[in-house]
């Protein structure tokens, strides 16, 4: 089975990006081939500054190897180091229908805000899809709100099959990873870069402590007694603590006596606590950056063998000569 995931380097990695996805996504690499891009071709329709670019695609290699991806397990790559992905995409745009795109949440949600959207944008599932489709992918992990792009997927697929009748392309089927519910962020929101509401994961233990201490709370007075269900400070601390951590940490807001001040030094603990083996070897990678470059560059290697398998398959179907 073949799993494939990609993720765009817009910023920095929060606390939503692991628990919602990244967590999941590592947890799936023991499958018998697991493929993890770093969609930088995705990345051009909203980032337009080559050295931010750069930057965020290096900084989401070093967090991904410092999270727990293990190169000998899953390939790692640039999107934009298999140029085959951008042949097929043309390939599958010449028989992508557009009431199909036009469908889509991206490009809706734009339209409807009357915000002009460019081709870009509109184009981008047919992108996703050669994405997925390249590396004869059986599984993709996903939120619930991206389900649609595997849906487009398999309808380009399967016209495309259809047209020139052969089975050129695998139907993938989507895998909907566990949210961890919603991840509030410091506003109590769901926890998104849109909202300015995230903790980053590899912040300084300074910023990360302020993060958390701008939670805001309500106003119930140290003495009484607290609900741990109803208290965004609660639901973070419990990405991080154990069963009998939480109890604990609950039973204390119950029983009244403490103040929101202590619950949020026991999220910080917590979460320093959880990411500090990651945080060393995030370390070590920034003074290694051979070693996140080769791993990358091999990764590409092994992704374009693949991908050239399924992009001879298209070209022989749609008349081309196969390159192979």
């Amino acid at each position: 089975m073949k799993i494939l995931s990609g993720i765009q380097p817009t910023g920095r990695f929060h606390w939503g990006n692991y628990f919602g996805a990244i967590r999941q996504y590592i947890d799936l690499q023991d499958n018998e081939q697991a493929f993890y891009f770093i969609a930088d071709y995705h990345a051009l329709t909203t980032i337009r500054e080559p050295e931010v670019l750069r930057s965020f695609t290096q900084d989401a290699a070093i967090d991904l190897l410092a999270l727990g991806l293990e190169p000998d397990k899953a390939t790692l790559f640039r999107q934009s180091d298999v140029p085959e992905v951008a042949e097929l995409t043309w390939l599958l745009m010449t028989l992508t229908q557009m009431h199909l795109l036009e469908k889509c949440h991206a490009y809706k949600d734009k339209r409807d805000k009357g915000i002009a959207a460019d081709a870009g944008l509109f184009t981008y599932p047919v992108l996703m899809a050669a994405d997925i489709l390249l590396y004869d992918s059986d599984v993709v992990p996903v939120g619930v709100d991206q389900v649609q792009h595997i849906e487009v997927t398999r309808d380009i697929a399967q016209r495309f099959n259809r047209i020139y009748e052969v089975e050129a392309l695998k139907l993938p089927n989507a895998h909907v990873v566990d949210s961890t519910a919603k991840v509030p962020g410091t506003d109590g929101e769901k926890m998104s870069k849109s909202y300015n509401n995230t903790i980053e994961l590899f912040e300084t233990p300074k910023r990360t402590k302020k993060r958390i201490n701008s939670i805001p709370t309500d106003s119930t007075p140290v003495e009484d007694p607290k609900d741990p269900d109803n208290c965004s400070i609660f639901s973070l601390y419990r990405l991080f603590a154990s069963d009998e951590q939480q109890a604990e940490l609950a039973g204390q807001y119950r029983a009244g006596g403490m103040g929101y001040g202590e619950a949020k030094k026991q999220l910080y603990e917590a979460a320093m606590d959880y990411f500090a083996d990651a945080r060393t070897r995030r370390e070590q990678l920034e003074q290694d950056s051979d070693t996140v470059e080769d791993v990358l560059r091999a990764g590409a290697t092994r992704a374009r063998e693949v991908g050239r398998i399924v992009l001879d398959r298209c070209r022989s179907a749609c008349g081309l000569t196969a390159r192979h």
